[in-house]
């Protein structure tokens, strides 16, 4: 279970006060919303690819954990087989993942594959910054190693972070550890200021990675 805020110690106390907060929520509302407008074209040309593929669902859903403990579904585009978890939770593999699809490894390399995320920040199950969103089991595996984890849920799981830019996507247990220290980190440090780093830099590695995708 996430500790509450009366057993955190001060290093891992969120920094932002109510204000900050309700201004950070104001952020994430009009910002979805716009997102949701900018991309509406690029999401639909997603989905009529992944459907005309294999005919499967184009919208993925999976739950994850977030702010205070509580579960909900992240959504994402299908970048996998139907059968790609039939054997238990699975971490993506580096590289080629063999469990992708044709047009699903283009997606995740140009991370087009989050975009219906933004209905999950409009929601307010997400944020556009905060510690990214992580299954229970995975939780549950890097808590024996470091219970600080817990210290995580006092924010929103967010589309980007520190972690995602530093440490990017995790494959093995090792990531998983480091991306947490990023994420103590941000709770540590958070602001409004801070946020706003993280989505520019976030912005200019999006368009980044869709280019790079889009010469492979």
């Amino acid at each position: 279970m996430p500790a509450t805020s009366s057993f955190i110690p001060a290093p891992y106390c969120l920094r932002l006060s109510p204000w900050q907060c309700a201004l950070k929520r104001l952020f994430d509302i009009v910002g979805a919303l716009l997102c949701l407008l900018v991309f509406a074209v690029p999401m639909l040309v997603c989905y009529i690819l992944i459907k005309r593929e294999d005919g499967g669902s184009a919208i993925y859903r999976q739950e994850r954990i977030g702010r205070n403990g509580m579960p909900f579904y992240i959504l994402k585009f299908r970048s996998m087989h139907a059968d790609s978890e039939r054997e238990g939770p699975q971490l993506s593999e580096e590289g080629l993942d063999m469990r992708s699809t044709r047009i699903g490894h283009r997606l995740r390399a140009s991370h087009l594959d989050e975009l219906p995320q933004f209905w999950n920040v409009l929601r307010g199950d997400m944020s556009f910054v905060g510690p990214r969103p992580e299954r229970r089991y995975f939780i549950n595996l890097i808590r024996e190693q470091d219970p600080r984890i817990d210290y995580i849920f006092q924010v929103r799981p967010g589309l980007s972070s520190f972690a995602t830019l530093l440490n990017g996507y995790t494959h093995t247990t090792e990531q998983m550890l480091r991306r947490l220290r990023y994420d103590l980190f941000y709770i540590s440090h958070a602001s409004l200021g801070t946020d706003l780093l993280i989505v520019w830099l976030t912005a200019r590695h999006f368009l980044a990675a869709f280019f790079a995708g889009r010469t492979k």
